[in-house]
């Protein structure tokens, strides 16, 4: 991987990373829909001038069925669950269950599209759900005030992305990724304009939500599915999937540098097991292999 090819790797991560922060500043003021629908319109309105600019609107519209599901599962959905689990869990810890995302991704890879599972990847799907389970039981309460139903929402979430991504796969390859990205924003604000509308906040979000809603829909969504295609292009979807193993960290940091989060030694734990099973179950870690015996 180039140099240039790891800084915007890099700068993916801080920026996905970022999501969770802005999500837990933004949740509050807005509510988890009205923040979901207003980052997936204002990623649209980023994204759809760009995609017209690159003359690839015939794609939307020749696939704009299977598009409009991939908007709703990989986005509409999954950005609520994740606002409504702001509102009680740290952006670090959400950011962690985000995880393992690749982990159902190759289970219903598996079950769908009959994708082969080697041992050693069956062997990291077990290590993947164990730290999430294992996570998720040392975390979660459903007591009144608890983080019980934000777990499951984050989890649900991470289940949604896998879920697309064998759709996209199964619906979408070799449509233009660009059309993919704007087109499935559009759809996901398309759908959530409405309920926006029904639960928009009854108190008007303060100047530093909007700000905070801005960056979320512009740098954390648009920006960086520009950045996430531009690597697929360059280092091919293995290698920019690793993006996943740094987004945990980067949320962490910036939960801990402007919300003061703390994060405990079963967080790390959890973590730790849930990216070595992700890594083992999505081939980007390889068990050492002996050497091979020398003739006599």
């Amino acid at each position: 991987m180039k140099n240039a090819d790891l800084a915007e790797l890099l700068g993916l991560a801080a920026l996905w990373g970022a999501s969770f922060l802005f999500v837990r500043m933004g949740a509050a003021e807005f509510g988890p829909v009205a923040l979901a629908a207003l980052r997936v319109i204002g990623a649209a309105l980023f994204l759809m001038p760009l995609l017209a600019l690159r003359k690839e609107l015939g794609a939307l519209r020749r696939h704009w069925r299977a598009i409009f599901v991939v908007g709703i599962t990989n986005s509409a959905l999954p950005f609520l669950l994740f606002a409504y689990a702001a509102l009680s869990i740290t952006a670090g810890l959400s950011a962690i269950f985000n995880a393992a995302s690749p982990l159902f991704g190759a289970l219903i890879a598996w079950l769908w599209l009959k994708d082969k599972l080697t041992p050693a990847r069956v062997a990291g799907l077990v290590i993947g759900f164990a730290g999430v389970l294992w996570l998720a039981w040392d975390k979660a309460s459903f007591k009144s005030g608890g983080s019980g139903w934000a777990t499951v929402a984050c989890i649900s979430a991470a289940l949604l992305y896998g879920f697309s991504a064998s759709l996209t796969k199964r619906h979408l390859s070799g449509v233009a990724p660009m059309a993919v990205a704007a087109g499935s924003q559009l759809a996901a604000a398309l759908v959530l304009a409405l309920p926006a509308a029904l639960w928009w906040p009854s108190v008007a979000p303060s100047g530093q939500a909007w700000l905070t809603m801005t960056l979320l829909a512009v740098l954390c969504t648009g920006v960086a599915y520009l950045l996430f295609f531009r690597l697929i292009a360059h280092v091919g979807p293995g290698n920019a999937i690793a993006v996943t193993f740094l987004i945990p960290a980067f949320a962490v940091l910036w939960g801990w540098l402007f919300l003061d989060e703390r994060i405990g030694v079963s967080m790390v734990a959890g973590c730790a097991v849930i990216l070595l099973g992700t890594g083992q179950a999505t081939g980007l870690l390889k068990w050492p292999h002996g050497r091979p015996a020398r003739a006599g």
